[in-house]
Formats: structure tokens, C-alpha cells, sequence
């Protein structure tokens, strides 16, 4: 009987890391925006854990702070929003899960969360994330709704994961995607190239 328990115990604790794996990776569908005018220029996970030779080598880093320093003044010119989308991950499940296949994962209260030195001050509005969709918690939305934008160009890191959920999740909600070429960091060339062609597919465009 003990045995019973502790097996059915065990079967409860890992289908609750298994739905939990799956939550952290999957782009959610949210509820359809309407037409709106405005442009966001939207920065993915430049953080401190990640913009270090560990996650993206020297050539790359400095190609993305060049293009997002390109951008960000392109979008105070022209009036449109910056946002920082920063990735901490929270709860339990997802944390325990972090730590064992995200090594220097930026955990919520832990380090490595702020942006990294070269974005600092660039940003006019900061979300916190707790997944790889950025939309996740429903704050995004509530932003970009706030600030009448229907048009997002994104940049950051990783293509592979956290800006190609967030691309996936705007998609699913009916807002336009620029993947901004020069901006964005990854891991994996060959998998974002899939990401990447996937999303065009879906209506996204390279710029």
C-alpha cells in the first residue's frame, strides 16, 4: 500500500514537471487585437545572464548592441516605444526546471535578471516574463494595448526559443512581426533559420 502511494505519488510529481516543461515552451493564442497604428520596438532576454561568451560569442554581441542602438534612436525619432521584455523564471516547477537544463538561467530574485550593460537606458518600458512567450502573463498585452500598438519589431535573444515564442505569440494574436535581421542573437543558426522561416511563413517579415 505504502509502495502504491508513493509510486502514484511520484506519477503525480512527474507529470507536473511534464505539463510544466511544456507550459514554459509553448507560444499561448490570446485574444485578437484590433487594427491600432502604433509601432513598438520590443527587446528579447538582453540581460546580463545571457550577454556573455557562454550564450553568444563576441562578434555577435556586438552586432546586435550595434543594430539595437540603431533602432532604439530610430524609435525615439520617429516617437515609438522601446520595451525590454526580461525573462524570470518563477514558480517552483519551472525554476527546478531551469536550473537543470538552463544553466545560468536568470531565476526571479536571483542574478544576472537586469538588462546587460549596453542596453541600459534604452528602454521606456521594462515587462518581467516568466516563460519563453513573453505574452504569457498578459502584462504585454496590456502595454502594448495602453501604447496603441499593433506592430512589433523585435530583437534580442535567443531566435531559438524566448523572441521566436514571443513572435509565435503576437502572430497567434493578430499583431504585425518585424524580425529585425541584424538584431537578433542565436544559439543555433540552423534552428533558427527553421524558427525563423516558420514565422515567415505566418505572415512575419525579416527587415
Amino acid at each position: 500500500m505504502i509502495w502504491a502511494g508513493i509510486v502514484a505519488l511520484a506519477g503525480c510529481g512527474a507529470l507536473w514537471l511534464w505539463v510544466t516543461a511544456r507550459h514554459m515552451v509553448r507560444a499561448t493564442e490570446g485574444v485578437p487585437v484590433p487594427a491600432r497604428p502604433g509601432t513598438a520596438l520590443v527587446l528579447v532576454e538582453l540581460q546580463e545572464a545571457f550577454w556573455n561568451d557562454a550564450h553568444h560569442g563576441a562578434p555577435d554581441r556586438h552586432r546586435v548592441e550595434a543594430a539595437v542602438a540603431r533602432e532604439a534612436e530610430l524609435a525615439r525619432h520617429r516617437d515609438q516605444p522601446v520595451i525590454a521584455l526580461r525573462q524570470e523564471w518563477s514558480g517552483l516547477a519551472t525554476r527546478l526546471i531551469a536550473r537543470a537544463t538552463r544553466p545560468g538561467a536568470p531565476l526571479r530574485g536571483g542574478a544576472g535578471v537586469g538588462l546587460a550593460a549596453p542596453f541600459h537606458g534604452l528602454a521606456d518600458h521594462v515587462v518581467v516574463k516568466r516563460v519563453e512567450d513573453g505574452f504569457e502573463t498578459g502584462e504585454l498585452d496590456a502595454v502594448l494595448g495602453a501604447l496603441h500598438v499593433g506592430r512589433l519589431r523585435l530583437m534580442g535573444r535567443d531566435g531559438c526559443a524566448g523572441l521566436a515564442r514571443t513572435a509565435q505569440a503576437a502572430l497567434n494574436r493578430g499583431y504585425e512581426v518585424e524580425l529585425v535581421r541584424d538584431g537578433i542573437a542565436a544559439s543555433d543558426v540552423a534552428t533558427f533559420a527553421a524558427m525563423r522561416d516558420a514565422l515567415l511563413s505566418q505572415g512575419a517579415r525579416v527587415v
